[in-house]
């Protein structure tokens, strides 16, 4: 096919019912690249010979080296079906876990997807991944099973074998699709249910629920894949072919006699041809007979490999005939019989055309098995276009967009449609219609930020000459020259010669004023070159984006709103008329801004757009300075912000980076800042200690970071820590055995009582803590006591609570509105019920003696009021509590009141910072059994509660009144305080006045900071009085191996202090799947360790998964005889936990406890001195 120009380009962006917009999904080394080249080459853009070898899309060096996609390219392809002509927006993903949030940015983008799946190795975890993502997006996908070759090549499978291999690789993904269904309709159904009986409670008598009714009613059969739904290609993309069941029943409808609608339903599955009567019957396998599929389709391939590498030419030059094929002599007598075979196949199944052969009408075939006759057929010479036209015909159109995918975009949060505001809801219509009429509102969103080198732009690119600008410069360049030559002959004769006697010192001025200008030249040209080279240098980012209403024009204003924009808010201060060219008053998380250039992605290339109307793909620049990561642009401030794009992979590697020269500090942060824009999933921070801290999702994408910091964005030598390891810390029950599995109460352990003691005398004075663990403290004035205790969360709960984060940072935004009396809208039914759903959960899980009441009595949760740590409060005369959301608030007036945020400071400082190593908690309850506030306390409580009043009431009793100065050095005694109150009273301002006094007026600082001092300290000390424990972050991987290299694998996770959850043999191949779990601390370098063991023959897949507690005690000493005899004095064998633990403390500089030397001897030699 001939290239597309950019003009035929922009025509066809015009008709949004001809326009795809897909992406590429699969797990890594499953064929994506190699693909999307095949269907690039189809446009003429690469030759179809390097198509899989020049990996067009994979524009990165680091890409080129490493073998594997790192971001998500976009690139548009021309292609005609019939009389039909269509725009692909084609988006080539990665399929490495570590790039999973480049997936995220791509399928917000597009309206279907083309999921491959390797023919061998099946469904991996990566596409399960991308069928989640699919799924949540709700987008429709097709599916592409790839590298059928190697079933022939590498498996050597018969025809029969391989098709009940593809069988059953299609019943996995099924079984994939199915699952994601059926938890869609049962969570559909709960949701009715609950309504119903919130709606009307009087229905009589027990209702017992089917809850599989929902299966029963709701069609499903749309979503799975199969053949005969023409969703489905089998392909070898390397080789160049492909082909969907269509094509061979359009052909084969001819030859047999049978109608193409019944050949289309019977060629896959379990029918057979029985020839003499000419009839498709049912039951092959019953009968012994080969499968149609087997019989009119594998075959002929298999028959076709076998020729050509086994060079038999004879059979070759038949097939070639018979098909009416042109194979070049190159091809034919090239070493490699690959090249041979792609030329044929490439022709005969072009895939490109795999699915255009499967709906063209023209297109007839023969049967090339050795059992019949080859006859002649005549095939469209094109790339792989079946694929396209599956695309084409299967995927639907910007104009077809759901109204439930419509509602999902726009609800953020927890949030439903029915509650965002009217004007909202109007913007619904202009999503369905995909409107480029100039009245539509434009929506536009941006997915990612993408850097592009500044060079590559369109406007910066040296472009072609015209004949008359080459003709122009040619007699420009003539003149010149003749003038030179004339200046040249004119000096000449005007010359003298010069008197002998001529001064030297004008001489020598001559030379020196020569010489300046030279280097004043000099200067000029290094200075222009050094700007020139700057500018080319620098970085553009371009938004990669996708209108979805309207007409998005260059040099167009239009409203940026970020993700905590809010239309409900901002439409009480702005018209909803109202458009980005007005004088606007500032609004929260919304700025305008000017689209300075538009650009239709091709790959490697940008090319210039004027305007691009909605349904299209497209590059934005000059949005750097409004958008960070992603972001909403619109005409209307009514638009909501989309909903955030969802990440399978969480960051959890980080490293500390600085620079080599520290004068190029400012460099390094400057870099980091666009590294931050330029990534999706990458976070930069700041720590306390002034580090400068990159948050990367794994190894391989830490080395990319690193790669682009050091070479594009800081170009500064940096240094790099070695990996930040996260821990929690937590705490557990006493355990029941020793080290050396003996009973701990059937021992007379003295050096246990002795520890005992010693930890005691650790402790310092005003700190009681008692034998179960409650621990008494009192604040430096002696006005407030606190009792606290810790306890050890169930697992389950702990579970529990990481779950549902976002839900209890809703809980902590509504309840603190609530607390502030803020008139914020309704709370929707749905978030109260799923709200009531996770408390009915906790109070399942939290059973028992211990923790009777414990969920009513929630004061808090911990870190940063969403972890997963409990605040309980257990005394009398407070109540307060996370669930007023639910409708039971209470207004307290208690002397507790003005104190009670300083507790909860103090315990999320507490759960902030583990007592071990300063790592958070995670899993721990603390709870507060006491809280006694003397006389003084209360006073500071009234008064902080009078001086809110003293507005309201301007005459005060004598009581009211504040401590004198005379009580700063030390508390003051209630007699003082009486005292005092007998002065004469004073007006409300002299009031306030004195209340800051007195909150000050101790030497320890106000009360409600000593307040969030002791808690903290209280927590860290109930904590120590508990077995505690180091939680380590775990990867899960997944390692396919073949049996020869399988102790290696095992060996290397030993080693690394991985396990092994399950081994299963792949059904019909020598390859294992190894399911392990992996501490992140022992990961850096396990992939390569493992390649370098198997010599390449396995590789794994890196996931995070969970917390898991180290089960070793990091304070641990031997004490009994047994332990001493097994670990020796000093427990010479290695501590994980203290090893960890101590490695930490030395990162953060605290203190460690450990010997550098140990017995020191003098040095002994063999021989002696003489």
């Amino acid at each position: 096919m001939v290239l597309a120009s950019v003009e035929k380009m922009v025509g066809l962006q015009k008709k949004t019912s001809g326009i795809r917009n897909i992406c590429i999904l699969a797990h890594v080394d499953h064929g994506k690249t190699t693909l999307a080249d095949c269907l690039i080459s189809s446009n003429g853009i690469i030759s179809s010979r390097l198509a899989g070898k020049l990996r067009y899309l994979d524009s990165r060096e680091d890409e080129q080296i490493r073998g594997i996609t790192m971001k998500s390219s976009a690139i548009s392809l021309h292609f005609v079906k019939g009389d039909q002509e269509y725009l692909i927006n084609l988006i080539d993903s990665p399929g490495h876990v570590d790039f999973s949030s480049e997936v995220s940015t791509a399928v917000r983008l597009c309206d279907g997807c083309i999921i491959v799946v390797d023919a061998v190795e099946g469904v991996c975890p990566q596409t399960q991944a991308v069928l989640r993502q699919a799924w949540l997006e709700n987008i429709r996908p097709v599916l592409v099973i790839n590298k059928i070759d190697r079933l022939i090549v590498e498996l050597k499978l018969t025809p029969q074998e391989a098709y009940l291999h593809l069988k059953n690789i299609l019943e996995q993904i099924n079984a994939v699709t199915g699952t994601l269904f059926t938890s869609k309709v049962l969570e559909e159904r709960a949701g009715k249910e609950t309504e119903s009986e919130s709606i009307s409670d009087t229905a009589q008598g027990d209702q017992i629920y089917d809850w599989s009714a929902g299966l029963e009613d709701t069609d499903d059969s749309h979503l799975y894949f199969s053949p005969d739904h023409g969703n489905v290609v089998f392909a070898s993309a390397i080789d160049g072919w492909g082909f969907g069941i269509e094509h061979f029943a359009k052909l084969y409808s001819q030859k047999i006699g049978i109608k193409p609608a019944v050949l289309l339903k019977t060629l896959w599955g379990d029918y057979y041809l029985n020839t003499k009567a000419k009839k498709i019957m049912k039951g092959d396998q019953s009968k012994g007979k080969k499968p149609l599929f087997v019989q009119l389709v594998l075959d002929n391939i298999w028959s076709l490999y076998e020729a050509v590498m086994k060079r038999d030419k004879e059979k070759i030059e038949k097939i070639v005939t018979s098909l009416g094929l042109k194979i070049g002599a190159r091809e034919s007598r090239h070493a490699d019989p690959k090249v041979h075979l792609n030329a044929i196949c490439s022709q005969w199944l072009p895939i490109s055309d795999a699915v255009l052969c499967i709906l063209k009408e023209d297109t007839t075939l023969c049967s090339i098995g050795s059992s019949q006759t080859l006859e002649c057929s005549h095939i469209s010479m094109c790339d792989l276009q079946c694929v396209l036209a599956m695309v084409c015909n299967k995927l639907p159109s910007p104009l077809d967009i759901t109204a439930e995918r419509v509602e999902k975009l726009m609800c953020v949060g927890a949030r439903t449609f029915d509650s965002l505001p009217p004007e909202t809801q109007e913007l619904k219509s202009a999503f369905l219609k995909c409107s480029s009429e100039g009245t539509a509102p434009v929506i536009v969103f941006v997915s990612k930020m993408f850097a592009v080198d500044a060079k590559a732009l369109p406007h910066n690119k040296p472009r072609p000459l015209t004949q008359e600008e080459i003709a122009h410069r040619r007699e420009l360049a003539k003149r010149r020259h003749a003038e030179k030559l004339v200046a040249k002959q004119g000096k000449e004769l005007s010359e003298k010669p010069q008197s002998e006697n001529s001064s030297e010192v004008t001489e020598n001025a001559g030379d020196t004023k020569g010489e300046e200008q030279q280097l004043t030249g000099q200067v000029e040209i290094m200075t222009s070159k050094a700007m020139k080279q700057e500018a080319d240098n620098k970085e553009s980012f371009i938004a990669f984006a996708r209108v979805f209403s309207g007409i998005v024009q260059r040099g167009q204003k239009i409203f940026v709103l970020g993700p905590k924009y809010d239309p409900a808010e901002s439409l009480h201060k702005l018209s909803f008329q109202c458009s980005a060219t007005n004088d606007l008053p500032l609004v929260p998380h919304m700025t305008c801004c000017t689209l300075e250039n538009l650009y239709l992605l091709m790959g490697r290339e940008l090319e210039d757009l004027e305007e691009v109307p909605a349904g299209n793909v497209l590059g934005i620049g000059g949005l750097q300075d409004f958008v960070l990561k992603s972001a909403t642009l619109s005409t209307s401030p009514a638009c909501p912000p989309f909903t955030p794009l969802n990440f399978e992979a969480t960051p959890i590697v980080r490293v500390a980076v600085e620079p080599k020269h520290p004068s190029d500090m400012p460099q390094l942060v400057r870099g980091m800042k666009l590294l931050n824009q330029a990534d999706p999933c990458v976070q930069v921070l700041i720590q306390e200690t002034g580090e400068h801290v990159l948050v990367t999702a794994g190894e391989v994408h830490l080395q990319r970071c690193l790669d682009d910091l050091k070479e594009r964005f800081a170009k500064v030598q940096i240094s790099v820590s070695a990996p930040i390891i996260p821990f929690r810390e937590t705490i557990t029950r006493p355990p029941k055995v020793d080290m050396v599995n003996e009973e701990i109460g059937r021992q007379q352990k003295v050096a246990v009582i002795h520890q005992t003691k010693e930890d005691q005398n650790k402790i310092p004075e005003g700190v009681q803590v008692d034998s179960d663990g409650l621990v008494t403290i009192s604040t430096p004035n002696k006005q407030a006591t606190l009792s606290v205790r810790a306890m050890p969360l169930p697992e389950e709960v702990t579970r529990l609570l990481e779950e549902n984060s976002d839900l209890i940072r809703t809980m902590e935004q509504l309840n603190t509105s609530l607390n502030e009396d803020k008139k914020t809208h309704e709370i929707n039914q749905k978030t109260l019920d799923r709200i009531k759903e996770f408390k009915q959960k906790l109070e399942q899980n939290l059973q028992g003696r211990k923790w009777r009441n414990a969920v009513d009595q929630i004061w808090s949760f911990g870190p940063r009021k969403c972890g997963p740590n409990i605040l309980l409060y257990n005394f009398e005369g407070y109540k307060r509590s996370v669930w007023q959301c639910l409708g039971n608030a209470v207004k307290e007036v208690s002397k507790y009141r003005d104190f009670d945020n300083s507790i909860v400071s103090g315990f999320q400082l507490a759960t902030l910072s583990g007592p071990m190593c300063e790592e958070p908690l995670m899993g721990v309850c603390f709870t507060v059994e006491k809280w006694e506030i003397n006389k003084v306390g209360e006073v500071l409580s009234t008064r902080s509660q009078d001086s809110g009043e003293c507005d309201a009431v301007q005459h005060k009793q004598n009581e009211d009144t504040t401590l004198t100065s005379s009580c700063t050095d030390e508390v003051c005694s209630v007699n003082e305080y009486q005292e005092s109150s007998q002065s004469v009273p004073k007006s409300p301002e002299k009031i306030s006045k004195h209340k800051g006094e007195v909150l000050l007026a101790d030497c320890y600082g106000p009360f409600s900071g000593q307040l969030i001092a002791t808690m903290k300290e209280a927590c860290r000390y109930a904590l120590q009085a508990k077995p505690q424990r180091l939680m380590a972050a775990m990867y899960t991987c997944e390692i396919m191996a073949t049996a020869e290299v399988l102790g290696r694998v095992y060996a290397v996770l030993s080693k690394r202090e991985g396990r092994v959850l399950q081994e299963e043999m792949k059904e019909g191949t020598d390859v294992f799947i190894i399911k392990a779990v992996l501490p992140v601390a022992e990961s850096f370098g396990f992939a390569d360790e493992i390649r370098k063991r198997t010599s390449g023959l396995a590789s794994p897949q890196l996931v995070f998964s969970h917390w898991e507690i180290i089960s070793s005690d990091p304070f641990w000493v031997p004490t009994t005889e047994e332990e001493y005899l097994h670990f020796g004095e000093k427990a010479d064998s290695e501590n994980q936990a203290r090893k960890y633990m101590n490695a930490v403390r030395k990162r953060k500089g605290l203190y460690v406890e450990e010997k550098i030397v140990e017995h020191a001897e003098k040095q002994r030699t063999l021989s002696r001195n003489k």
